[in-house]
């Protein structure tokens, strides 16, 4: 039976079974690397033990469609053979995967895991979570919505604002990154516009006659 394949895949990395120049040795690799912050915050389930054993998470971009098991030998060739025991495919989504390294994931989040900071992730090799994040048509739609209520909840009046915005306040939004967006966007132009200037008009005019609440108009 045909090995399953694929391009992204997942591991853990333990500090104490890597070599001090880990980082360099996985860039030598070629291809599109994302570490999270040590993990060494994670309760245990174990009794007497309050944290699990502090482990990096991988995500790893292979060139090509390939298995498991040929990531965890190329792995262990530059890590060494105790590096790393278990390579999975990521069979969620990438976006997903990649907010499960802080933590910051719906599933994290729903078991109150300690969160991590964005920050202190690593990327290698152009790593660039934007160019992975696929979304089908009810994911474009709602992602369409979303951006249609910020601009109309917090009077964002044209491209500039929104791009400030949600490089500033984005992920507080659930909004993935501005590539992302601006790739759903581009289908939309004429009913974007149409929210720009209707921020537009009510500073130019000034509506104080609307409930910023309700949108109703007052008497």
């Amino acid at each position: 039976m045909a090995k399953e394949k694929a391009r992204y895949f997942t591991f853990l990395l333990y500090p104490e079974s890597i070599p001090q120049d880990w980082q360099t040795k996985l860039e030598t690799l070629g291809v599109p690397i994302a570490i999270s912050p040590l993990h060494d915050k994670d309760l245990s389930s174990v009794e007497g033990q309050k944290y699990k054993k502090a482990h990096y998470h991988v995500i790893y971009i292979s060139k090509n469609p390939v298995t498991a098991e040929s990531v965890r030998l190329k792995i262990k060739r530059a890590l060494g053979d105790k590096s790393v025991a278990k390579v999975q495919i990521v069979v969620q989504s990438m976006e997903n995967m990649y907010l499960y390294l802080t933590h910051e994931s719906k599933d994290a989040i729903a078991k109150n895991k300690h969160k991590y900071s964005k920050h202190d992730i690593a990327v290698l090799n152009n790593f660039d979570i934007d160019r992975y994040i696929t979304l089908d048509v009810e994911d474009k739609d709602d992602m369409l919505n979303d951006v249609c209520d910020l601009i109309d909840d917090h009077n964002l009046a044209n491209m500039r604002e929104l791009r400030r915005f949600l490089k500033a306040h984005g992920s507080e939004y659930g909004m993935p990154g501005i590539k992302v967006v601006n790739s759903v966007l581009r289908a939309h132009t004429g009913l974007i516009r149409l929210y720009f200037d209707a921020v537009y008009q009510e500073r130019k005019y000034g509506r104080g006659d609307i409930n910023k609440e309700t949108g109703e108009i007052q008497d």
